[in-house]
């Protein structure tokens, strides 16, 4: 579980987004697009579940675009190219259906759009008119829009600050493309909470059939301790393995919403700890040769 590679694609003050290709030859062979693994940086690290963002089964190597955002995250950023990985396992939950649906809508906001690629390319691949509509907060923070757009019947872009594209949200193009063209078989979502449950309401009353990736907190990742539970049409289900893909129109995203509030304050002392050892790192002074 070698890291063959990293390459930082986004960083700004206090946002860093970077890609891994990490060696690991049994996952690169059996992942579909959809899929996620659990990571585990080290003996200190929590699990941390990512989608799996490209496969190469002849070189053996799974692709994984990261975040800075948590104690384990900025862990793994300390790692470079020819560190191993204290644990990987996957590929974890239900692969993302695909076939020729007809016309249809992806959307993906922050470092979602990551997880939008391997489907935008399949579903292209399988015959769909593909309409796309990515968001970030800036410009220089939306990734792989080249990657995507080769992908794209038409590509929209938003952002908060209007450096690219259309300033605003993703939710907005999509009720000025709603209020033109609405023959759309299927809309696939994925990104931040409130933006789901967003295009969710939007595509609702016209029947667009809506799928959204969920990020519940995990922990096994495996269906063994119920953490990622969230509801469904009123229904317990698991992120892990009943997902990550749900129903948009079923699920209760204020429930959801609420549990990814669970471990603020854990997280922000796990945090606290990881600044406090870089402090006494940087202090430690060099030897002299």
């Amino acid at each position: 579980m070698k890291i063959l590679a990293k390459e930082v694609i986004a960083d700004i003050p206090g946002s860093r987004i970077t890609k891994y290709v990490i060696h690991s030859p049994v996952i690169a062979a059996n992942a579909q697009p959809g899929q996620f693994i659990i990571l585990i940086v080290n003996e200190e690290g929590e699990k941390i579940p990512l989608t799996i963002v490209d496969s190469d089964k002849k070189e053996g190597s799974i692709t994984l675009i990261v975040q800075e955002a948590g104690y384990s995250t900025k862990l793994l950023a300390k790692l470079s190219a020819g560190d191993s990985l204290y644990s990987l396992t996957g590929p974890l939950g239900h692969p993302t259906l695909i076939k020729n649906y007809g016309k249809i809508l992806l959307i993906a906001g922050g470092v979602g759009i990551a997880e939008l690629f391997p489907i935008a390319r399949v579903l292209k691949q399988a015959g769909n008119m593909v309409y796309s509509i990515l968001g970030s907060r800036t410009e220089e923070l939306l990734i792989l829009k080249n990657e995507i757009e080769r992908y794209c019947d038409k590509l929209f872009i938003a952002t908060d600050d209007g450096s690219l594209g259309q300033k605003g949200f993703v939710s907005n193009i999509l009720e000025e493309i709603l209020r033109e063209e609405t023959d759309f078989a299927l809309c696939y979502c994925v990104g931040p909470v409130p933006m789901m449950k967003a295009i969710a309401d939007i595509t609702k009353p016209f029947k667009i059939k809506t799928l959204v990736c969920l990020n519940a907190i995990m922990l096994d990742g495996t269906g063994m301790c119920g953490c990622c539970r969230l509801l469904e049409n009123g229904r317990i289900r698991l992120c892990c393995v009943d997902g990550p893909d749900f129903d948009g129109h079923l699920v209760d995203f204020d429930d959801l919403a609420g549990r990814l509030k669970r471990f603020i304050p854990e997280e922000k002392r796990a945090l606290e700890k990881f600044e406090k050892h870089q402090c006494k790192l940087n202090s430690v002074k060099p030897e002299k040769a």
